[in-house]
C-alpha cells in the first residue's frame, strides 16, 4: 500500500497539536489514544515521540489511568487564584454598574477599568488593577461601550442641517 503524503507535514503536525490543546474534549481523546497505543504494547517513549509530548507526560497519563480509570485521564478542575471579590461584593458591584457613574458621584458618564478600580478601592476597600477590572465587566455580563467622539470646534447647528439636507451618497 502506498504511503499518503501530506504537504507541509511538520506545519500540519503543529497545527493539529495546537487544535488538540484548544479543547478539553480533544485533550481527553488524545490521552485515550495514547493509552490505546500503550495497550498495544508501545512504550511511553514511542507514544511521546508520536504525539509530540514528553515521555514523562505520557507516563503521567498511564499512571492516572491505572489508578483511577477513565476519570483519571480527563482534565480535572483547575481552581486558579481565589477571587478577591466575594459573592456579596460581586452582587453589590453588579447593582453599582447598572447605575451611571454620575449617580455615584463620579464625573464620568461611562464605566471603564480605571474608574471601576477606583470605585472598588473607595467603596469596598478592594485593590484590583485596571485590566482585571475590565475583565470583571465581562464576568458580570456587561459589554464595553465607547462614547461617541466629538469633533473639536464643530458647529452643532451646521451638523444638524447637514444631516437633514444632504443625500450623503445613498443609493436611490
Amino acid at each position: 500500500m502506498r504511503r499518503i503524503e501530506i504537504h507541509d507535514a511538520e506545519v500540519m503536525r503543529i497545527a493539529v497539536q495546537q487544535e488538540i490543546l484548544r479543547s478539553e474534549e480533544s485533550r481527553y481523546d488524545h490521552r485515550l489514544h495514547g493509552i490505546l497505543l500503550a495497550c498495544a504494547g508501545r512504550s511511553s517513549y514511542e507514544i511521546a515521540e508520536l504525539f509530540g509530548q514528553s515521555p514523562r507526560t505520557v507516563q503521567y497519563w498511564l499512571r492516572r489511568f491505572k489508578e483511577r480509570g477513565l476519570v483519571g485521564v480527563s482534565d480535572s478542575e483547575r481552581p486558579g487564584r481565589p477571587s478577591v471579590i466575594d459573592t456579596k461584593i460581586r452582587t453589590a458591584l453588579g447593582k453599582d454598574l447598572r447605575k451611571s457613574p454620575r449617580d455615584l458621584g463620579y464625573a464620568q458618564n461611562l464605566w471603564d477599568g480605571k474608574l471601576l478600580s477606583f470605585h472598588l478601592r473607595k467603596r469596598y476597600r478592594v485593590q484590583m488593577g485596571e485590566r482585571q477590572c475590565r475583565r470583571m465587566f465581562g464576568q458580570l455580563g456587561f459589554r464595553r461601550r465607547k462614547p461617541r467622539p466629538l469633533i473639536a470646534k464643530a458647529d452643532p447647528d451646521a451638523q444638524v442641517r447637514y444631516k437633514k439636507t444632504q443625500d450623503h451618497g445613498s443609493p436611490s
